[in-house]
């Protein structure tokens, strides 16, 4: 009685997992059709032996790396980088401070690339005041729309408040 119970509560288990009606089954054996496409171009760059090239299908957000152990306290951290677009849309880049257990967030949307543009520079800043100390800062890459993003030259700067 006891195996025959716990097969009908599998069975019953079973039966609610696989309920539904499939729509679509995205093969990963083929990572062609697979949005943003990532990688490195050593034809377009602006430094070094290549930069990042993103192709996306839709809006994305790129996270570009983890920086810890910045001393920024009372002061402006910018995030600067070199982009080039061929693209339906815009492109900005936007940094996240991990400070005392909060994350906030700076996007450069008013330093905004898109279309079809030849290398820019754009950046955000990130205001620290007195008492303030990121464990990390998180460097991303945001497109909003379609299209091919080059991005290269990533810096980040430490300047004194006004």
């Amino acid at each position: 009685m006891k195996k025959e119970m716990g097969f009908v509560l599998g069975m019953a288990w079973l039966s609610m997992t696989v309920q539904g009606q499939e729509l679509k089954r995205l093969n990963l054996d083929d990572v062609s059709s697979v949005s943003p496409k990532i990688e490195v171009d050593q034809q377009v760059k602006v430094e070094g032996t290549g930069c990042v090239k993103v192709t996306a299908q839709w809006p994305v957000t790129i996270c570009l790396g983890e920086v810890e152990g910045l001393d920024v306290e009372n002061a402006k951290l910018v995030y600067s980088a070199r982009v080039k677009t061929e693209m339906d849309g815009t492109a900005y880049l936007e940094m996240w401070a991990h400070v005392d257990g909060g994350q906030y967030f700076s996007r450069g949307m008013n330093d905004v690339v898109g279309q079809n543009s030849e290398w820019k520079v754009i950046q955000t800043p990130f205001i620290f005041q007195k008492g303030q100390q990121p464990d990390k800062v998180t460097l991303n890459l945001v497109i909003e729309g379609k299209g091919r993003v080059w991005i290269d030259d990533i810096v980040l700067r430490k300047e004194a408040l006004r």
